[in-house]
């Protein structure tokens, strides 16, 4: 008989269920139990050991197309990564970086001379590679990268070069240690004219690990976590590569040196490319709410054995889950991690509808890479958060490495910065949203940006998700007056959402067109920032709203679904409490309704205290990935064991 515990998982994990739990029992595997160490060596070679597990079992063949080796299931490739997340964020970035990354710029960018020559070896890992793109000098700006590829017909090869310091390879997952071939992002230059970025093969090791000619490799050493990660720069001096190793599937280059491609326009050509990689955009984001999970399940047990203080007139000390202030910091946090997660199955799975068709429209792929870059955006920074609350929640305990949450906390910090910044990432969904998803919007520069919103903004169509039957119905059913609406009648929710989203749009154009008349276009732009990021979020907020309300209407338990609607109001009323402020200052709430929020949101945090330990058994983290000394308080450690783990830490020993 299936447990309220297991019907909340099932509907959670949503499509790829039964990739899950398959992952899930592969990774309890003592093999992949968690283990911190700062030792870059031993937790590189571990995570290096884990890759060949995992390469061996074919945890990589999803990602790839039938065609050239694999078996095509895209969703289910993202699932298995994000879900490495729960054992080590080491392994889900080298694994990311080589079948994601890398091996989606060959099969993605290059054409069959590639797919022969590579795509297998990469499934194997009988080719290890790293994706080159960002530079120390550009990193969101990818257009402006300084890496020249030029051609020279007289050999018939590329030249890869960096002219300027600055043009160096940064922070490159693989290229400190373990990547022999690179696909590099570069300037394509031929005939003296600039075609614009385009990625290249480039061997950078030969078989003994020594760097080629012309190419220069070093390692980043110590970050602030992801020890088993080998992150390196590489430089080239006169680099010389076969002309074939052009990915070519949107731009070629002759013997001769003529370039073509089939897209004519430069910068739809650009995002054309990139967004043919936005499986890794997705995974991040996916990894990042995984390790959320993690950290909010071990802080929720620890809470629920953890005492403190006795209460008047007993003897005995309170659970501190029992304290409001400790529902308040982590109960709306799990309300967040459950909203976010149905959000990304959506994602994902738009993602493998898009990418397993041989035609995607155009339009839906420019909504995705939007959602994919807003979803990747809040679902980082729940991360950050979450996993810092967690840790402060268990006190002295949470900050032992044994504890886990103090790597969790480390190895997150950077899923803010890498795989687009935060920031840049959310003016690019408001960006989308101004807009109205025209053609040619992303080639623009901030200038032409505000010269087309100031024509254009205001005449859109709310696109809603996968919830837009069950949307209209619940918004026909809610109370007229929203004064009078019940904070917790969902309709009512929606409501907000969805006028905090119109009117932060709709005004931030009318201020674009305002400033465009009295200042340069691009201070225009730049006097509106706050108010961009403002729009955009706002708009993520209501989709991952719709697709909570969607994922509960696939629940089928009758007890679970009422566990899930009190957790969906806690999300919806914490936003709304977090932006009081906007709410009340553009009267969409006076301020006796705004008191209402706080005290709805007590009412629904007292109403899933009995459901504490239920609701983080719906994230189905395995006992061994969820291991923290602290949760069981019958294992004290001896002097001998605590002198072994010293040892192993320090890398005098290798673990057990």
């Amino acid at each position: 008989m299936t447990t309220t515990a297991e019907h909340l998982r099932n509907t959670l994990d949503g499509r790829w269920r039964d990739v899950k739990d398959a992952v899930r029992t592969e990774l309890s595997n003592e093999i992949f139990r968690p283990h911190y160490t700062p030792n870059t060596v031993i937790a590189r070679t571990k995570v290096g050991e884990q890759l060949k597990i995992m390469a061996a079992a074919g945890a990589a063949e999803d990602g790839f197309r039938k065609e050239h080796g694999g078996t095509g299931d895209v969703g289910a490739a993202v699932t298995r990564i994000e879900m490495l997340a729960m054992s080590d964020l080491s392994l889900m970035v080298k694994a990311g970086v080589q079948w994601g990354l890398f091996g989606g710029a060959i099969e993605n960018l290059g054409t069959e001379r590639h797919h022969k020559a590579y795509v297998r070896k990469i499934i194997d890992l009988e080719l290890v590679g790293c994706f080159a793109m960002t530079e120390t000098g550009h990193g969101s700006d990818v257009q402006a990268l300084e890496t020249t590829a030029t051609y020279d017909p007289a050999t018939q090869e590329f030249v890869i070069d960096s002219p300027t310091p600055t043009a160096r390879k940064d922070y490159i997952g693989g290229a400190a240690e373990t990547a022999r071939v690179a696909a590099v992002f570069a300037q394509l230059i031929t005939r003296g004219e600039g075609h614009g970025v385009h990625c290249f093969v480039v061997p950078i090791r030969d078989e003994q690990g020594n760097d080629l000619p012309g190419v220069t490799t070093s390692d980043c050493h110590y970050k602030g976590g992801l020890p088993g990660v080998d992150n390196g720069r590489i430089q080239f001096d006169q680099v010389r590569i076969p002309r074939e190793n052009l990915l070519n599937k949107y731009a070629d280059v002759a013997e001769d040196g003529t370039y073509s491609s089939p897209i004519e326009n430069p910068g739809r050509r650009f995002f054309t490319m990139l967004g043919t990689l936005i499986r890794g955009r997705v995974t991040v984001g996916g990894s990042a709410a995984a390790a959320a999970r993690v950290a909010l399940d071990i802080a929720t047990r620890y809470a629920l054995q953890r005492k403190q203080f006795s209460a008047p007139g007993d003897e005995g000390e309170v659970i501190i889950m029992d304290y409001l202030v400790h529902q308040r910091r982590l109960f709306p946090l799990i309300a967040k991690s459950y909203a976010l997660q149905f959000a990304q199955n959506e994602l994902v799975a738009k993602l493998h509808e898009l990418q397993s068709s041989d035609f995607p429209d155009a339009e839906e792929q420019r909504e995705l890479e939007a959602r994919a870059a807003g979803l990747k955006a809040a679902n980082t920074w729940h991360a950050s958060r979450a996993i810092s609350e967690a840790r402060e929640a268990c006190g002295g305990a949470g900050y032992l490495a044994e504890n886990r949450l103090i790597a969790l906390r480390g190895d997150i910090d950077v899923f803010t910065t890498f795989e687009g910044d935060n920031h840049v990432l959310t003016q690019l969904v408001a960006k989308e949203l101004l807009t109205a998803y025209a053609d040619d919007i992303k080639g623009m520069s901030p200038v032409e940006w505000v010269r087309f919103a100031a024509n254009f903004a205001g005449e859109r169509v709310m696109k809603r998700t996968a919830a837009e039957t069950i949307m209209q119905t619940i918004l026909d059913t809610r109370q007229d007056n929203e004064e009078e609406g019940s904070l917790f009648n969902r309709g009512t929710q929606v409501q907000m959402f969805e006028d905090r989203e119109e009117y932060l749009l709709s005004t931030v154009a009318r201020r674009l067109q305002g400033k465009a008349k009295e200042m340069s276009a691009f201070d225009a732009f730049n006097a509106v920032q706050d108010h961009v990021l403002h729009a955009a979020t706002a708009h993520i907020d209501r989709i991952v709203l719709e697709a909570f309300v969607a994922g509960i209407d696939t629940c089928e338990d009758p007890t679970a679904r009422e566990i899930l609607d009190l957790v969906c109001d806690l999300y919806a009323l914490t936003i709304i409490e977090q932006d009081k402020a906007w709410f009340v200052e553009h009267r969409f709430l006076s301020t006796e309704r705004a008191k209402a929020v706080t005290r709805a949101i007590n009412d629904r945090c007292r109403k899933l205290r009995p459901h504490a330990e239920l609701l983080v058994d719906g994230f189905g983290i395995p006992e061994k990935l969820r291991y923290a000394e602290m949760l069981h308080p019958e294992h004290i450690p001896d002097a001998d064991e605590h002198k072994e783990k010293d040892a192993v830490s320090s890398g005098t020993v290798e673990p057990k």
